[in-house]
């Protein structure tokens, strides 16, 4: 993909993650200083190749999950970076270190409000789940069809996190998520030790509509933050 067409690919998924509204040329040329024409026969090249579409007539353009998926590889490349946020969990969490399982259920709590999804995290055998009405506030889930689908979605979770192995962040968009299908929900997830065990996990679950750079780098930061606790 050329450089131009990867920063407006990476544009839109800002801005619709902001707005939750199809994004128009004529947004894009004023963020780039470029015609609108110019923006439209990259839009149209991005469309072509199957990383944005029109959701209906006359609207703008949204990215479609491998949009999502080229852009959250891109972001891969880059490192985290640490900010009043991460310095935030990571006070809430020390406050509660001799209690393990209020450590967990407050870092979980904190990442549901900073991000704007339902947050989880294992505790022993069973998953403690926070947001959920942050998760179906998301105008997406005003289609009665994507909450059942979400719902189903969460009802196997426990399960699968109970034999989950994973040693790194992961970010699962639409149907690649592993846990159900689930066209529309991102699940990014990350591992911890704590003294239930060494494979312990904290993440989120929400619409792909997301701003994965905040999210990822709260996500990874809330992880480190009870390791750091655990291990002390």
């Amino acid at each position: 993909m050329k450089k131009r067409q990867s920063d407006i690919l990476a544009e839109i998924v800002r801005l619709y993650a902001d707005s939750a509204e199809p994004v128009s040329s004529r947004e894009l040329a004023n963020s780039f200083g470029i015609s609108s024409a110019t923006i439209r026969a990259e839009m149209s090249a991005l469309e072509d190749a199957g990383y944005i579409y029109q959701p209906h007539v006359s609207a703008g353009r949204v990215p479609t999950d491998v949009g999502y998926r080229y852009f959250v590889n891109e972001l891969s490349n880059k490192p985290s970076v640490s900010g009043r946020s991460i310095q935030t969990i990571s006070k809430r969490v020390d406050s509660l270190k001799d209690r393990t399982d209020g450590a967990i259920k407050i870092a979980a709590e904190t990442l549901s409000e900073m991000t704007g999804n339902m947050a989880f995290a294992t505790l022993s055998d069973s998953v403690y789940f926070h947001g959920m009405s942050q998760l179906f506030s998301q105008p997406e889930f005003l289609d009665v069809a994507q909450v059942g689908q979400a719902a189903r979605f969460l009802d196997a979770m426990q399960g699968w996190l109970a034999t989950a192995d994973i040693d790194k962040m992961q970010v699962y968009i639409g149907n690649e998520n592993p846990v159900a299908r689930a066209s529309g929900l991102t699940m990014i997830v990350n591992r911890f030790s704590s003294p239930y065990s060494d494979r312990s996990y904290i993440g989120i679950v929400g619409p792909t509509r997301q701003s994965y750079e905040k999210v990822l780098n709260l996500v990874d930061g809330t992880s480190k933050a009870l390791q750091e606790v655990f291990s002390e």
